[in-house]
């Protein structure tokens, strides 16, 4: 296996051509419309862009079906009036463009994950345990583990390179929290079940920080930030700078999501998918890269913890309904998207039942 370095370290030394690791086969490039229905007129240059859903409106039933519609169509929506005050908004985008461009790559690499293994905790630049055939994202990332409590440790966190960083992080890990809990809420009622029911099903929640980096690309056209995936938890919040890239698979198009700098997008995750019977979707994204300036984004997963069951709520099964995915337990769903690579939904639907 070739030595693994850095995106940004990359792009910092001059090349002008993208490694071959980097390259996405052809029917994965971002500019390949395998997926469009109409080459000619695709969302990704149009003015569509996810639903936009104000949390502060006093009307339930207005609320609540611009919900239902944001879930059973898109799988990911924006939320704005959401009660996360907006400097803290500011503030993690500003440590973490600080971690990634304000400090030496030797300081950096003191918080580097472990290589070897999936989802650790620090400093990394893959998503996946890395064979020689395995396509890279063109992106650098800090992952830290913040819920439960006792997963939270701020030493493993740049506080000495930057020293508000560890409140920062904290203060954003509760926020997010209760916007999550508030959120599962409204989905919950939106399908007339107990607003606590996505909650309880859940459990507590495992909670992880992502911010990603993806720096400046001389060869966009070849290769992908972030691939195409579904998330395997409950519920990510995603917050983005003011330069494009991320995008949302709907009816066969991608539709760039435009940054919105006081919005939260909110995106729907496998086991949402699941506990709904496939009444709500889980929203297959992914993040394109450009060649001129570098994207930050922050992206907050919200998880069972692994020895949770799912499995579809029996109040959304009935004879004109089916039930849809057989019961799994959380670690299994985990275990399988980290060894057999994400591609789309493809281990969603290894748990789909006849009809």
């Amino acid at each position: 296996m070739q030595p693994f370095v850095r995106v940004q370290n990359l792009v910092q030394s001059g090349v002008s051509q993208v490694p071959r690791q980097y390259i996405q086969p052809l029917e994965s490039r971002p500019n390949n419309h395998s997926h469009d229905q109409n080459n000619n007129d695709t969302p990704q240059s149009s003015n569509i862009n996810i639903p936009l859903i104000d949390l502060s409106n006093p009307n339930d039933t207005i609320l609540l079906d611009s919900i239902r519609h944001a879930c059973r169509e898109w799988g990911a929506f924006h939320v704005i009036n959401h009660g996360v005050p907006l400097k803290l908004l500011h503030d993690v985008r500003h440590v973490g463009r600080s971690f990634f461009e304000g400090c030496p790559l030797t300081d950096k690499l003191e918080y580097a994950c472990d290589n070897a293994s999936a989802a650790s905790e620090g400093y990394g630049s893959k998503l996946l345990v890395a064979n020689d055939d395995t396509v890279l994202d063109w992106r650098d990332y800090f992952d830290h583990h913040t819920l439960p409590l006792s997963r939270r440790n701020p030493s493993r966190w740049p506080s000495k390179l930057i020293p508000n960083y560890g409140k920062v992080l904290c203060d954003y890990s509760d926020e997010m929290k209760l916007l999550c809990e508030k959120l599962l809420g409204f989905i919950s009622e939106s399908l007339g079940l107990t607003s606590s029911y996505m909650k309880d099903a859940v459990g507590e929640l495992y909670q992880n920080i992502t911010i990603s980096y993806y720096p400046p690309c001389p060869q966009p056209e070849l290769t992908l930030g972030l691939q195409s995936h579904s998330d395997f938890g409950a519920l990510t919040l995603l917050i983005q700078d003011d330069v494009e890239g991320l995008q949302v698979l709907k009816d066969g198009h991608w539709v760039t999501v435009q940054p919105l700098s006081e919005a939260i997008v909110v995106i729907l995750s496998d086991q949402t998918q699941i506990l709904t019977n496939g009444e709500y979707i889980s929203a297959i994204h992914r993040a394109i890269t450009n060649a001129s300036m570098a994207r930050l984004s922050v992206a907050t997963f919200h998880d069972p913890a692994k020895t949770v069951k799912i499995s579809p709520a029996s109040e959304l099964v009935s004879i004109s309904s089916l039930l849809r995915y057989r019961q799994v337990v959380y670690g299994d769903y985990v275990s399988s998207w980290y060894t057999k690579g994400p591609e789309g939904k493809r281990n969603l639907d290894a748990l789909l039942l006849d009809s």
